[in-house]
């Protein structure tokens, strides 16, 4: 009876163990599959996230180049296609002669020597006064910096446009404006007036105060000047934020249409932006505008900085990045 009750026990136990052993093995298979339901729907998630991200790129894409798409395909179209009522997405006649009379008509070479002349001259400019107050706001300890400074950032909630009538005040009363104004007057009165931007001092100060001040206590110790330590240490290790400035300064001059209309008196004293919205493309006889070479001059105009962004744009990443990392 013994052995008997023994074998049933040993059998109830197997038995147990068996029903165990089946439910820890189903567990097992349906928390895999569990787990690999959840990493399948985490991996379509992030498929779908990736094609509607990159879609609303695209859709962004599209809607910024298509401009630039169209000012293209307009400067090699012909009159009667730009004209027409339905548009059409590429010119039927491809129109290279546009361009050829934009070099004919258009005081193209004029402009655009006006324009290099002005952008050179007032980069420089705005170098100069931003690396050395950058420097003075950055390094040398005087009383009232930090008011002082408050002061210029808060200038800058003032509009630009509000800045035409002072500026145009101070470069009239310097006489560079006005009946028998000159080639060097005109430029004075384009330039002049744009060598502050208080962004930039901004920008490079930023940049500037990441630089460790142990290097300029070495500077020091070593009987470097402060000159000395600006030329030498400070613009080298702020070189990123500096070309990004010049770009910036120099397509910014590039643009520029109503301060050099208004101080100027002569078409020729006046930048490629202003040549563009001259009469030298209108129908003598209707006085419209011939779209078709306005937007030949214009691609000509638009190139040479679409190459500039393209060549320099991780400069301007870089500077712009470093100078935002500390306050």
């Amino acid at each position: 009876m013994v052995k008997t009750a023994s074998n049933k026990t040993k059998s109830y136990i197997d038995f147990n163990n068996h029903s165990l052993n089946q439910e820890v093995v189903l567990s097992i298979e349906e928390s895999g599959r569990t787990v690999e339901s959840i990493k399948r729907a985490e991996k379509i998630g992030h498929i779908v996230s990736m094609v509607l991200v990159y879609a609303f790129i695209l859709a962004l894409a599209i809607v910024v180049i298509f401009p630039f798409y169209w000012m293209l395909i307009t400067s090699l179209k012909q009159k009667d296609e730009i004209d027409a009522q339905v548009q059409t997405f590429f010119p039927s006649v491809v129109m290279w002669s546009n361009y050829v009379y934009v070099f004919q008509v258009f005081k193209f070479g004029t402009f655009m020597w006006n324009t290099i002349v002005v952008a050179i001259f007032s980069t420089i400019g705005t170098l100069l006064t931003t690396i050395f107050a950058a420097f003075a706001f950055a390094r040398l300890k005087f009383k009232g910096r930090e008011a002082l400074f408050m002061v210029f950032l808060m200038t800058m909630m003032i509009p630009g446009e509000m800045m035409v009538i002072t500026n145009y005040i101070t470069v009239a009363s310097f006489g560079w404006i006005g009946d028998g104004q000159t080639l060097t007057e005109a430029y004075l009165s384009m330039i002049v007036p744009f060598w502050i931007s208080v962004f930039y001092i901004y920008l490079l100060r930023q940049n500037f105060k990441q630089i460790p001040n142990e290097l300029y206590l070495a500077a020091k110790v070593d009987g470097k000047s402060d000159w000395s330590f600006l030329w030498k240490v400070m613009v080298p290790l702020a070189a990123p934020t500096l070309i990004s400035i010049t770009i910036l300064k120099f397509m910014g001059t590039w643009n520029s249409y109503v301060w050099p209309d208004l101080v100027t008196n002569k078409e020729e004293f006046r930048l490629i932006s202003n040549g563009l919205r001259g009469s030298t493309f209108q129908d003598v006889d209707t006085g419209q505008v011939e779209y078709g070479y306005q937007m030949a001059a214009t691609v000509l105009v638009t190139v040479p900085l679409f190459l500039l962004f393209v060549f320099f744009r991780k400069y301007i990443m870089r500077g712009v990045g470093r100078a935002g990392i500390k306050g």
